[in-house]
């Protein structure tokens, strides 16, 4: 039997809607089309620190974080791409003058700018989250030694993102992640392009990779790969029209119903 090689995002896929914790059966699925001779990658815009332990508890052939910027195979750091501290200091110096929260994340840290206090709702709970798992939090930006492999901001109306974009469109793709949040990525890095990466690592051809998500930062992926799969619970619900396959939803069985009617198990 040839060898596949599926790529699972985290939130909302690998983990329950619901709770956010991994299904078991998930859990097991995964397991048992890895016995099976088939590669399982996690495929995130999670830089690799953020990966938490209970997501990689799992067990995995590799990961590709930081939507394709940091790649790791078989235990080994294979590709990382970050910005210098010139570039870096461009996108934080930008977000101040519209006054957006904004999230730097490299492999080894996150970092807010904590010049003056957090506005946003969401970005206020994510300090609270990150604060709360002890993670590597730096806040003298500004050292020579700082900078970030992508980023993420939080912002109020549409005027202070078109005015932020005008610097950050030199170097970054923006990613919509819903209401008032964007996510940016250097140009030509994508979850699309680090599956390409690692077909090239394995010598695998793109008809045996097997890509599941469940949001618009998964678009890449899905549309770039010949057999995407939706979870039942995938927002907004256009995916559904984009992509081969529509499973359950994570809490329901997804993961396991979709790895059954592809022949991982």
């Amino acid at each position: 039997m040839a060898r596949k090689i599926a790529f699972f995002d985290i939130d909302g896929t690998l983990t329950s809607e619901m709770d956010g914790q991994v299904p078991k059966d998930a859990a097991r699925a995964i397991t048992k089309a890895r016995a099976g001779g088939n590669l399982m990658f996690i495929n995130t815009g999670r830089c690799f620190q953020n990966v938490e332990s209970r997501f990689r508890e799992v067990g995995w052939d590799g990961y590709v974080c930081g939507c394709g910027t940091n790649i790791y195979c078989g235990g080994q750091d294979v590709l990382h791409v970050s910005q210098t501290h010139s570039t870096t200091m461009q996108i934080l110096h930008a977000a101040r003058r519209v006054d957006a929260d904004i999230l730097f994340e490299s492999r080894t840290y996150v970092a807010f700018d904590m010049s003056r206090p957090l506005h946003h709702p969401d970005a206020v709970r994510q300090y609270q989250s990150f604060a709360r798992r002890r993670y590597d939090m730096p806040e003298e930006l500004e050292n020579p030694n700082f900078f970030a492999d992508k980023f993420v901001i939080w912002y109020e109306d549409e005027a202070q993102l078109t005015a932020f974009r005008q610097v950050s469109d030199r170097w970054f793709d923006c990613i919509d992640r819903g209401g008032t949040f964007r996510e940016f990525v250097p140009h030509g890095y994508s979850k699309a392009s680090g599956i390409q990466y690692v077909l090239d690592h394995y010598g695998l051809n793109l008809a045996d990779a097997y890509a599941f998500g469940d949001s618009n930062n998964d678009l890449s992926m899905l549309s770039y790969v010949p057999h995407s799969i939706a979870m039942g619970n995938a927002s907004p619900e256009i995916l559904f029209e984009q992509v081969e396959y529509v499973t359950a939803k994570a809490s329901g069985g997804g993961i396991r119903q979709a790895l059954e009617h592809y022949g991982f198990l």
